[in-house]
Order: C-alpha cells, then structure tokens, then sequence
C-alpha cells in the first residue's frame, strides 16, 4: 500500500544535509579572523535572539520550567557548545573538507549508541555499514600518518573527534527525550542562549583581548550566514525530523554535508580532492547507505 510522501520531512531533510554541509566552509572562512569561541558565541546568541523575535511574534515564549530547562541543557552543551564548537576550534588548522569526512563518523557512531540504548536493533546489515564506512575513514588517513606528528594537525584531528562524540550523545539523547519537545523553537531558544553564554565565556578565557578591528568583513559574513542557515534553520528542521524517523536515519545526512563540504573547499578555498580522498568519501557513504537501505518494503529473511 503506497503511502503519501510526507513533504515536510523531506524538505527538512534536505535543508539539514546541503545547510551543513555548507557551514563547514562558513567556518573555515569565520576563523580566519575571528576567535572560534567568538565565532560560535556570536552564532548562537545571534540564532537565539532571531528566534527571541519569532516566539514574541508568535506570543509562545515562556518559561519552560527547570526541569525541562535541564533536558535542554545536555543538549545545548553536547551539540552545541562541544560539537559546534570544537569542530569551529579545528577547523583553524584543518581544510573544511577534512573536517567534514571526519564528521561523517558520527552516523556510525550514533549507530552503535542507538544499539546500546535500544534504539536500534543490531543486525549484519549494520555490521557491515559499520565497517565499511570505518575503513573510509582509516583509508583516507592512510598516506597521511605522517601528518599527526605536526601538533596543529594532531589538535584538529582531537578536536574534531570529541566533536563527533558529543554530536553523536546528543543526538541519541534528543531522539530518547523527543516526547517531551513540544515546542522546537522555544526549546532550541534556550538550548541557543544557554550554549552562546557558555561560548562567551570560554571565548575571553582563549582569546582575553580580541581585536574586533581585524575581523575581516568576509568572516563577519560568513558568522551571520552560520547564525541564520547554519543555526537557526538547519537545527529546527534537524530536531523536526529526529521526531519523525529514527536518529540513525537522520544521521546520514552527514555523508550529503560531507560530499557538499568537500566539493566547495574544492571549488572556493583551493583545498585539495585527491582520488584517495574520493575513494574514502565514497567509502563512507556506502557504509552508512547499507545501514538506512533496509526501510524497503520487502520480505526480509
């Protein structure tokens, strides 16, 4: 029986994996001249006030209550204060494109989290997604080992994969406690204001005395291009469609924003695409393409 396509969640979909997949580039561009704690402070608390101003329009904000303010918080720090912001701190020494296919790790291992949390049931199918789009990412490591012994490299590389994990936990813990969003904008408005607070801080720990005069109108731009797609629309269609399909079905969006991320590191930054880089890219797709590909209304053994 042929169902309607639900059109809302497939334009959500859509706007998560070409959005993300182009702040990858909006980052690298954001620190070359801002501080990346600045940069992502500036990003959310720019995201929160935009939303500020729908719910006032809307007459929706309130008070959640201190319990609900709690499950926002894990949120807030997990995907936006260490994820955002820890992929922000690598991308000041690694290309956009690198950065992207090291992210494209998180379905993988949201995968594995959606497993242990039974969110999931374990089967070959996502044995074999798993390895393969592990061995993407070993492979695309393969001839730069040599790399982690420059410091910069090994810092990104650190960086980016705490990123990963937080993206992964907070993903896995908004998909378990999507029963109790009622509202996605008034919660994300907390989840933006609590997480810009936590930023600003950390950003004069890190860099006590910036130089807003040195902030090139390139980064500026491309900080407001990050509060309003970036922030703003990708994670209200992103929190919307967690509601509606499973947290690993969602999750592969990473390989749409890596494919996007690379080709235009690629076409506007000069970054390099070698055909290992090609080959590993292609390789992680395929891994996270068997794991979703089983929603197919056919008997299954």
């Amino acid at each position: 029986m042929k169902q309607s396509l639900d059109y809302k969640l497939i334009f959500a979909l859509a706007t998560v994996g070409v959005v993300w997949g182009t702040t990858f580039l909006g980052i690298r561009v954001a620190v070359e001249t801002i501080p990346p704690w600045f940069v992502t402070s500036i990003r959310q608390g720019l995201a929160g006030l935009m939303l500020m101003v729908v719910l006032l329009f809307k007459n929706q904000l309130k008070w959640i209550g201190w319990k609900n303010l709690k499950h926002q918080l894990v949120p807030s720090i997990l995907m936006i204060v260490i994820a955002n912001g820890f992929t922000t701190v690598a991308e000041q020494t690694l290309p956009s494109g690198l950065a992207s296919v090291i992210s494209a790790m998180s379905p993988i291992l949201i995968f594995i989290g959606s497993i242990l949390f039974g969110l999931q049931k374990a089967s070959l199918r996502g044995l074999v997604g798993v390895i393969i789009g592990f061995s993407g990412v070993v492979f695309i490591f393969k001839d730069g080992l040599g790399s982690f012994l420059d410091a910069d490299y090994k810092i990104g590389v650190m960086f980016m994969g705490l990123a990963i994990l937080a993206w992964a936990a907070g993903t896995i813990y908004t998909k378990t406690h999507a029963y109790k969003t009622d509202n996605i904008a008034l919660n994300l408005f907390y989840q933006f204001m609590m997480a810009s607070c936590i930023q600003l801080v950390l950003a004069f720990i890190f860099s006590p005395n910036p130089d807003v005069s040195s902030w090139s109108s390139r980064s500026i731009f491309a900080s407001l291009y990050l509060s309003v797609f970036g922030s703003v629309i990708a994670f209200l269609c992103y929190n919307y469609a967690l509601k509606r399909v499973t947290a690993i079905q969602v999750s592969i969006l990473s390989y749409i924003n890596t494919i996007i991320a690379v080709f235009l590191g690629w076409l506007l930054l000069d970054e390099k695409i070698t055909v290992d880089f090609i080959i590993a890219t292609v390789l992680i797709i395929l891994g996270v393409f068997i794991i979703n590909y089983k929603r197919k209304e056919k008997n299954i053994k």
